[in-house]
């Protein structure tokens, strides 16, 4: 983890150097001016501690210039005077934490880095599981099959996670439509953001709009506290509605308010919330055929057409089963530790 030390008082920066490097996971680069660290930020520190006082730039026009190159860098400031305004503004301003040079500052300090550390290394951890998800939703892997039918679905497939085109997946229950939707998302341009699944028909129909949009502490007997929805918690990535065709006309409506305006607004709350969300959907009824009955919607229905996915029944992809009960047959065998048959 590289530091970068901004001091102009060398014995100072000398021992918070020091202290810092206590961790030998820290290597600390030291600069007496400001202007020298903003020459090497190329160097991507991973954190920066600032002393409020420096001769030749101000600590706030220091930390502009330090977020106009990477706002996600945190910057520490270090100062001689205890000043609880001075401190607020820059904390407002994106200061990650603000110490007073007492004979506590090696230590706030000491923690703060290890705390950074940590985060850095859990962020790190997240992304390579990230990446493992992806290369596990390899559409060829998550769908077993060879057959023609289901090569047509792979190539739509594709087509799909390289856009934000809402897709509506339908078919048989059984055909693996849940797994088409993770196989979309994890090799889209939103892998590294949610993916949020919510199957509408376990749902009581009381809990639905709540559950999608989020509600605020009070807004029905039983909100005792604020709850954001699954819409928000998809944000940036992916929502995966399983069983459209199972939503009652009053969420249809809201749905298409949604996704007409791409904000929602949480039960008991006037604030609407922007979100940006890649829609996927799925049925195993004929959705034109309920919008036919009158049961579901005709402007909602043509706003998630999208790029409709029909995924075949097993009886159609012949020897296909065969692949998939021997693939089930291997991940049974590793599971229990039992050599896997002939």
């Amino acid at each position: 983890m590289k530091v970068f030390v901004v001091e102009d008082d060398e014995f100072y920066g000398r021992m918070l150097r020091h202290q810092i490097e206590l961790d030998p996971e820290c290597k600390v680069e030291l600069f007496h001016t400001g202007r020298e660290m903003l020459d090497q930020l190329a160097q991507n520190p991973s954190l920066i501690t600032l002393d409020y006082s420096l001769p030749d730039i101000s600590c706030e026009e220091l930390l502009s210039k330090i977020q106009e190159f990477d706002r996600d860098i945190p910057v520490v400031i270090v100062s001689a005077q205890e000043n609880i305004s001075t401190a607020v503004e820059l904390l407002k301003k994106g200061a990650y934490e603000y110490i007073e040079k007492n004979e506590k500052t090696k230590e706030r300090l000491w923690s703060i880095t290890r705390n950074i550390r940590e985060r850095q290394s859990l962020r790190t951890e997240l992304e390579e599981l990230k990446s493992k998800v992806a290369t596990q939703f390899d559409f060829s892997s998550t769908m077993k099959g060879s057959s023609p039918g289901i090569q047509r679905i792979f190539d739509l497939m594709k087509r799909a996670a390289e856009t934000n085109i809402t897709v509506s997946l339908s078919g048989e229950t059984g055909t693996g439509k849940e797994l088409a939707a993770k196989a979309i998302h994890y090799n889209s341009t939103r892998a590294k953001s949610p993916f949020v699944a919510v199957n509408l028909s376990a749902l009581p129909e009381s809990l639905i709009e709540s559950e999608l949009f989020g509600h605020e502490r009070g807004s029905f007997t039983g909100a005792e506290r604020q709850r954001i929805g699954r819409f928000e918690e998809a944000n940036g990535g992916t929502i995966f509605l399983d069983e459209i065709a199972e939503m009652n006309p009053l969420i249809q409506s809201k749905l298409l308010r949604v996704l007409q305006e791409r904000v929602i607004v949480r039960i008991g709350s006037n604030q609407p919330t922007a979100i940006d969300v890649r829609l996927i959907v799925a049925t195993h009824k004929d959705l034109a055929e309920e919008v036919r009955k009158g049961n579901f919607r005709e402007d909602l229905y043509y706003r998630l057409l999208g790029l409709p996915i029909i995924l075949p029944p097993w009886r159609e992809r012949g020897n296909d089963i065969l692949l998939l009960a021997k693939h089930f047959m291997k991940e049974f065998a590793r599971i229990n530790a039992i050599k896997e048959p002939a």
